[in-house]
């Protein structure tokens, strides 16, 4: 390594690379490596400033780059000796370097914090929560019908305005113009959940500070809707539906025989594997769901005749018991459960929506019967997998009434 050498100004040196040279023809000498050496406070500092012709330090002598030579090294020599003098920070390199990056990273942070307040609720939606969404939720129809809510509805009235610019009276006119073309209170009040999720997503990943419009206290009144489905199924009309399924769909037949009796949601016996059926102990466990949790159902003779047909020898335990075509999981059932229901014409006369026979009728049913058989509430809310007794009250005057018949029989007695 060369020695040291002293540069033509005072307290700047120098030592030269063995093989790299800088400049051309007369000009051209070997890579010179410049240091800053002083005193502070009886002490020998030494500042590196490195290699000529690397970036010096930015900001020191003006806005831009300005690359190290012998000059501009003087300079902040310079600069840093009028700071010693004046009792003025910096007064080494390295206190500059290290204001000089502080400054850096909290200019930094107020372009973040800045571009935060200014993000859009379309871009906290497309670049945020849905690919969250998308990641984390099973269920691909309501992912889809979020994706449709927001682009019909949301984003074309708060998808261009900052999140943090969003008012209830934004979320009234999605309201009336929802309501305008005749959306079901059902559906506003769906559309209102999911911009009420997405301001939540935001609180919890810091890209919004404040309160929650749509949230409970936010002052949106959600429409008022008792979309709870009552509907059943008589055990002659079970008995007809089965029958006339099983005459073209045997794989229709049997997952509505399964939810019939064992009150299970379509995803649940959609995601139900061979390793969660025990035949023997006449027992399923469901998996992934609506409440987060595993749930046991009981299979009864009928259902346990009906699985034993269905697995085969070669069966896996993370087989699908009710697969699709070329074995990938089912996500909605097919027309012909449809077809069926309206070649029995159960849904005959029925004008509101919420009676008609659909395939969570099945789920309706099961708890239904159960429900006039006298079955304890709270046995009848975990086989349902309700999170809330409230759920279950909806089936207590079924209940009310097989209790009734019951104490009535001692007038015939």
């Amino acid at each position: 390594m060369s020695e040291w050498k002293k540069s033509q100004y005072k307290g700047l040196r120098y030592r030269e690379h063995e093989t790299n040279t800088t400049g051309v023809g007369r000009s051209k000498r070997p890579l010179r490596y410049y240091v800053s050496v002083y005193k502070l406070n009886n002490k020998t500092v030494t500042d590196v400033y490195g290699w000529e012709g690397t970036r010096i330090v930015n900001g020191f002598l003006g806005e831009g780059d300005h690359p190290l030579t012998e000059d501009n090294a003087h300079l902040v020599c310079a600069k840093l000796e009028a700071n010693r003098r004046s009792k003025t920070p910096p007064f080494t390199l390295a206190e500059y370097r290290q204001q000089n990056q502080d400054g850096v990273e909290a200019r930094d942070k107020a372009k973040q914090e800045e571009e935060a307040r200014n993000i859009t609720f379309a871009e906290i939606f497309t670049e945020h929560y849905f690919p969250y969404v998308q990641h984390n939720r099973r269920n691909q129809r309501s992912i889809e019908r979020e994706e449709d809510l927001f682009r019909l509805w949301i984003n074309p009235v708060i998808g261009d305005r900052p999140i943090r610019e969003v008012m209830p009276i934004h979320l009234e006119k999605i309201k009336k113009n929802m309501a305008k073309v005749g959306r079901a209170p059902r559906t506003i009040q769906y559309c209102l959940a999911v911009v009420r999720q997405i301001f939540n997503y935001s609180l919890n990943n810091n890209l919004f500070v404040g309160k929650n419009p749509a949230g409970a206290t936010g002052g949106v009144k959600r429409p008022k809707v008792d979309n709870r489905r009552t509907r059943f199924l008589s055990r002659q009309e079970a008995a007809d539906l089965l029958a006339e399924l099983s005459k073209n769909t045997p794989t229709i037949h049997d997952i509505a025989l399964f939810a019939l009796y064992t009150g299970s949601r379509a995803s649940e016996v959609f995601n139900l594997q061979w390793g969660d059926v025990d035949l023997f102990q006449g027992v399923a466990i469901l998996k992934d769901t609506k409440s987060g949790k595993n749930r046991a159902v009981y299979l009864t003779q009928e259902v346990k005749v009906m699985l034993t047909q269905r697995r085969s020898k070669d069966a896996q335990a993370a087989s699908l018991v009710f697969p699709g075509r070329d074995g990938v999981k089912i996500m909605r059932i097919s027309n012909s459960f449809a077809k069926a229901v309206d070649k029995l014409k159960l849904n005959d006369g029925v004008a509101d929506p919420r009676q008609r026979v659909m395939f969570h009728t099945l789920r309706h049913t099961f708890a239904s019967w159960l429900a006039m058989d006298g079955i304890n509430p709270f046995h009848l809310k975990e086989l349902l997998g309700h999170s809330d007794l409230k759920l279950t009250e909806r089936y207590s005057h079924l209940s009310e009434s097989a209790l009734k018949t019951a104490a009535l029989r001692i007038q015939n007695g």
